[in-house]
Formats: structure tokens, C-alpha cells, sequence
């Protein structure tokens, strides 16, 4: 991986989080476009990397980042966990993309019919735990499963909503990297969640500024 953030064509937050939601409208309407994967694309790419977005996502195999938000090679920083969960190892990585890429854009994408929420549902409502380190997932999506029950929340599809809002406040909680940055105006994170039957994302959670965007060309 590279250390050396872009300097020419870089992104505020506003204008990275317009080009993601750009690319999400062509995926969702049947036009994606983007062509960076041929081989003038990867070897432009062999010796750098400056993506404009990271996108830290659940591992669900029917919503990857760079379909759904129709982008070519080097565009987009992707961690993935089931469930979206976060460890050390996922601030490590969101903070490598942040600090050393300057990267301005920040997305947690969570997506509705998520099997990690439905079974801390399940654990919650029944009390027993699946085996295996599948249960170190459902006890870290556990707090978001009881804040959605605090604040009245019933639905699975609110539960995935409320799920999504809590990992955003992880991660700036969490990482003093990211809420100087978003302090300063450096960086905006914004949770989404993914509708698997038509395509699209929504707004379920925004620190930071991603008003006023403009396009930019590289």
C-alpha cells in the first residue's frame, strides 16, 4: 500500500461523497459506466493508490462497494467485516486510509436482510449465543441491538438503521485520528444503508460536512 496522498484533483468530503452518490444512481438505474479495469488502469495503479472514499462494509456477497457504487480500480479503500463489526484491526485500517491516504470520505454500509443483525436478534430474544467466533460478532452488534430496542426501534430493518448509526459513532469515538479530522472539516463519515432489491443507499447517519459538493475531474 501506498503512503503518498493524491495532491493533484483531491477531493473535499462534499465533493467525494457527490461522486459516490453519482456512481450509487448509475448502479441502481441500469447505466454503471465506470471503466478503470482494463490494463492501461492497473498498470497506472502498480506503483500508487488514491482513493477519494473508503467504504467499510459488511461482507455480505451481494453488496460490494465497488459495484454499488459503480467504481473502477483505485477508486475506493474497502474494509469489510461481517455485520460491519469493528475491531482493532478495522480502526487500524480505516485510520491507515484517513491518516496516510488522505482520504476526505469515510462510509459505513450496512444493507437491509443482514444476517449478522438477525441473529443478534435472535440471541437477544432467545439468550443463547451461537458458537464459534460467530459469537464475537453477534456481541459486538449487540449494543446497537439493544440502543435500537431503548429508543423504541422494533422492525429489522430499524434495528439495521440504528446498527449502522452506532458504527459510525464508533468510529469517531473511538479514533481520536478521525474526530480531529472530522473536527477540522478534513474528513466526513456517513453511514448508509443498502436496499438489495433495487440498488440504492440511504442516509441513516452523517458527522461531518457533505453539503455544497462540486465535481472534480482527475
Amino acid at each position: 500500500m501506498d503512503d503518498t496522498a493524491e495532491t493533484d484533483g483531491r477531493r473535499t468530503p462534499p465533493q467525494a461523497w457527490r461522486e459516490l452518490q453519482d456512481g450509487n444512481e448509475r448502479f441502481a438505474s441500469g447505466r454503471s459506466a465506470n471503466a478503470d479495469k482494463d490494463v492501461a488502469r492497473r498498470a497506472e495503479l502498480a506503483d500508487s493508490q488514491h482513493p477519494f472514499a473508503l467504504v467499510f462494509g459488511c461482507g455480505d456477497s451481494r453488496v460490494s462497494a465497488e459495484i454499488v457504487f459503480d467504481q473502477g480500480l483505485g477508486r475506493l479503500f474497502v474494509v469489510r467485516t461481517a455485520g460491519h463489526v469493528v475491531d482493532s484491526g478495522v480502526l487500524g485500517s480505516v485510520e491507515f486510509g484517513v491518516g496516510h491516504l488522505s482520504i476526505p470520505l469515510v462510509v459505513v454500509l450496512g444493507h437491509d436482510s443482514c444476517g449478522a443483525v438477525q441473529a443478534t436478534l435472535d440471541s437477544v430474544r432467545t439468550g443463547v449465543l451461537p458458537p464459534g467466533f460467530v459469537r464475537d460478532i453477534v456481541e459486538r452488534v449487540t449494543p446497537s441491538v439493544l440502543a435500537a430496542q431503548r429508543a423504541g426501534l422494533t422492525s429489522t430493518e430499524e434495528v439495521e438503521a440504528e446498527h449502522v448509526r452506532q458504527t459510525v459513532r464508533l468510529l469517531v469515538d473511538r479514533s481520536a485520528l478521525l474526530s480531529g479530522a472530522v473536527a477540522r472539516g478534513e474528513l466526513a463519515v456517513v453511514g448508509l444503508v443498502y436496499a438489495l432489491d433495487d440498488g440504492r443507499v440511504s442516509v441513516v447517519e452523517v458527522l461531518g460536512d457533505v453539503d455544497g459538493a462540486s465535481d472534480i475531474e482527475d
